[in-house]
């Protein structure tokens, strides 16, 4: 099945009453991961933006809300005033000197992760989460970490990382290549 099949597969998966429900077969979390090659990025951002559009303006009972992780990232050292301090410093030391010190700015995998402080307070009953910006965000923000922490605030509206990458039920693999861990509490949303 090739990429234009399974994007559009997606909006009568969404429209279903029970994906929206959030009720997996044993009433699990309703996290989903579309998993795609890294070289269809460009297709399956235009169809995000389709959805949203189809949806969120014919809807009212849903919503799609969009979280890019990268973009997130990006907004939060901005409000914290270190986007800039963290441009000069690596252009001063360099790209590997500063992955460590952003991770510690935004909290990651701390209970007060800032990364899924801005999601939760931004999800309300009846949206569907579209997370995006995985491959931009690698390495500071690594995908099946993400989830992990999000597992815990948000378990009411259902969740779709879309992942350039493969996912098996078990194990991501982002880009085709970087085993990023293994996560087996999302379904695959459409089957490749």
């Amino acid at each position: 099945m090739d990429i234009y099949e399974r994007l559009d597969k997606i909006l009568p998966k969404l429209q279903e009453k029970r994906f929206r429900e959030n009720k997996g077969l044993g009433n699990e979390i309703g996290y989903y991961i579309f998993d795609y090659d890294p070289s269809d990025e460009l297709i399956v951002r235009e169809h995000i933006k389709y959805l949203k559009q189809k949806i969120n303006n014919e809807s009212s009972e849903i919503k799609i809300k969009e979280f890019d992780l990268y973009e997130i990232m990006l907004e939060v050292l901005e409000s914290k005033g270190y986007l800039n301090k963290v441009l000069d410093m690596e252009k001063q030391k360099g790209t590997e000197h500063i992955l460590n010190a952003i991770k510690k700015t935004l909290r990651l995998t701390q209970n007060n992760d800032l990364v899924v402080e801005y999601i939760r307070d931004r999800v309300e009953k009846n949206d569907i989460v579209f997370l995006t910006g995985v491959g931009k965000a690698w390495p500071i923000i690594r995908s099946h970490t993400v989830l992990n922490t999000l597992h815990s605030v948000i378990d009411e509206v259902p969740l779709i990382m879309f992942f350039p990458g493969v996912y098996d039920g078990l194990e991501l693999k982002l880009f085709d290549e970087i085993k990023d861990d293994n996560y087996y509490r999302a379904f695959k949303l459409i089957e490749r």
